[in-house]
């Protein structure tokens, strides 16, 4: 199955501004990308009309990221800390809606890097709190067109939702339709012991994946069995994008809080349009008339 590919705008910056995303959007497209993929860290750091207006002028569509910074909690926090968190969510719904993007996706249910020892029903009552605290914002995302992705995390940076399983359960007594999964690939191979197993587990509850490699470079340039990760989602018959996502060593900020410490490819724009040649070979495709980027020493 052919699939739209696209890549994070974390890929070079954070936060996102308007400013960044009218430079980034121009070379995104020109590179071959479908999709760009757009966080919201704090509402307010981009404006989704001028994004609208940008991306359609590209050709490009969107989909969202939502942040999960410290206080923005669903479980186990007081009730005015839900409410927050709620309107966090509604915006970033209000966000996607604008700039058509079909989901909203990341962590909805606590910060990264919060994590606490469970014993097995307080997890179950943790659970119902994520529910219950995903409701409304699911129907008011429902209502706007837009379907919450939620996004297991790997072990070190959460400890309530970890694994496809767990999301599964967790979201159980929410609509599929409204409510589904975001798989990010560098969780997984940490976490599932059969990615693709998990994948097909997963099923139509998919609404949104991220790929790079096993050490969040390039796609391709690891030891995943991306024949098989490919071939998990066309079993489930998953028709959204693969988006690249991956952070940058150059930004103190961003490269502190996803630990990445080093380069993770020649240059940023190297990561991008590496890993898009890869996913589209992977597809059967190739890239035409993409620019070659910068070497490192010749990016900005």
């Amino acid at each position: 199955m052919r699939r739209a590919l696209g890549v994070s705008t974390w890929v070079w910056t954070s936060p996102l501004t308007d400013a960044a995303l009218a430079e980034l959007a121009p070379r995104i497209r020109g590179w071959g990308f479908d999709t760009v993929e757009l966080p919201v860290e704090e509402i307010g750091d981009w404006s989704p009309e001028r994004a609208a207006e940008l991306l359609d002028a590209e050709g490009l569509a969107a989909t969202v990221a939502l942040v999960m910074g410290p206080g923005r909690e669903l479980v186990a926090a007081d009730r005015a800390t839900v409410a927050a968190t709620r309107d966090y969510l509604r915006r970033v719904v209000d966000a996607a809606a604008a700039v058509g993007a079909p989901v909203i996706a990341g962590p909805a249910y606590s910060s990264v890097g919060r994590t606490w020892p469970m014993t097995g029903q307080e997890r179950a009552d943790c659970y119902a709190e994520l529910a219950e605290g995903l409701a409304p914002v699911a129907e008011y995302a429902a209502a706007a067109g837009v379907r919450i992705a939620v996004e297991p995390l790997n072990r070190y940076e959460t400890s309530l939702l970890t694994t496809v399983d767990q999301a599964l359960d967790a979201l159980a007594g929410l609509p599929p339709e409204t409510c589904g999964l975001a798989l990010d690939v560098y969780h997984m191979n940490i976490e599932e012991t059969d990615p693709p197993a998990a994948i097909r587990r997963a099923g139509d509850r998919i609404a949104h994946v991220q790929v790079c490699a096993n050490d969040r470079g390039a796609p391709g340039a690891d030891h995943l069995d991306w024949p098989a990760i490919q071939g998990a989602l066309d079993a489930v018959g998953y028709g959204g994008p693969l988006v690249i996502e991956s952070f940058t060593a150059g930004n103190a900020a961003i490269a502190t809080a996803a630990s990445v410490w080093r380069p993770l490819a020649a240059s940023q724009d190297a990561l991008a349009t590496e890993g898009l040649a890869f996913l589209r070979g992977l597809q059967g495709g190739a890239v035409e008339g993409a620019p070659r980027p910068p070497a490192a020493d010749e990016e900005n």
